[in-house]
């Protein structure tokens, strides 16, 4: 009997010391789903370049608040443990070899498995595939933007010619600045140069920013999974009117991608021939 009474308890306790960890799973698993989980800074992103960069922020984020939650409980316990409660001079210990080591692997292995998934995002990030959906050569200069489709016959948005550039920018979607359309679950491919000084080709919800220099073509592409507009802009201090280079990225279902780039195509035969463009097409609502 008393031996069943001490298995009792042993289970008992090993129910106590597994309830929190099933609620705390329950917890995780219920923010997921709600997308309530923290990103500690960071955005979700809406390419699949932006979600790899976002794992990797996501999990190093973690790994340092284990660190330091780690730190911080040795810290409470040697200061708890170790206070002085008399006179008595304690114990001397000038070395401890296997600690020594411990702890000189341990951070050394850290810091190798997070070079070596850098390195992995990156080169996913930095990956230009071959057969791209669409192709733009996009051209910043003081202060403004050109984006012109290759392989079309000369689609080109850019900002309107007579801005009137102002120190107030405007609404991003003021007609005055360009509208670059790309398809969403396919690849775009970009061509990014500058005519005079280093400019910042950003788009917040792509997490992704890249110079546009003079002399110096840059070669990026993105997959968007997510259909909509997000505002762009330049990130580099490139003279006084700065902030009024902006731009928006309007991310459109493939058929919707089509049917406008071909509108555009018959407006720029209908502007050679006749010198004029008819009113311009629109890429879905």
């Amino acid at each position: 009997m008393p031996h069943r009474n001490v298995s009792c308890r042993a289970r008992g306790t090993w129910r106590e010391h597994l309830a929190p960890v099933a609620v705390l799973a329950g917890v995780v698993t219920a923010l997921s789903g709600c997308n309530l989980v923290p990103t500690f800074g960071a955005t979700r992103g809406v390419t699949t370049q932006a979600h790899e960069e976002y794992r990797l922020w996501y999990w190093m984020a973690i790994a340092g608040i284990a660190v330091a939650v780690f730190v911080w409980g040795l810290i409470g316990w040697a200061v708890l443990r170790y206070r002085r409660r008399d006179d008595h001079m304690p114990k001397q210990v000038h070395e401890h070899i296997p600690l020594e080591i411990t702890y000189t692997v341990i951070p050394l292995l850290m810091v190798i498995v997070i070079f070596v998934f850098t390195v992995m995002t990156e080169n996913f990030v930095d990956n230009n595939p071959p057969r791209p959906a669409a192709v733009i050569n996009v051209t910043a200069y003081q202060w403004g933007w050109i984006f012109k489709y290759a392989h079309t016959g000369g689609v080109t948005i850019q900002t309107a010619e007579k801005a009137a550039p102002s120190l107030l920018p405007k609404s991003y979607f003021n007609k005055v600045y360009p509208t670059l359309t790309i398809p969403v679950d396919e690849t775009t491919r970009i061509y990014l140069r500058s005519l005079d000084v280093v400019h910042g080709f950003y788009v917040h919800e792509f997490n992704f920013s890249r110079y546009a220099q003079p002399g110096v073509t840059n070669t990026i592409s993105f997959t968007p999974t997510t259909t909509g507009w997000f505002p762009g802009q330049c990130t580099q201090f490139c003279g006084l009117y700065h902030s009024e280079m902006l731009f928006n990225v309007h991310v459109v279902p493939d058929a919707w991608y089509r049917t406008w780039l071909k509108a555009e195509e018959r407006s720029v035969k209908h502007e050679r021939l006749f010198g004029f463009a008819p009113l311009p097409a629109k890429a879905g609502p």
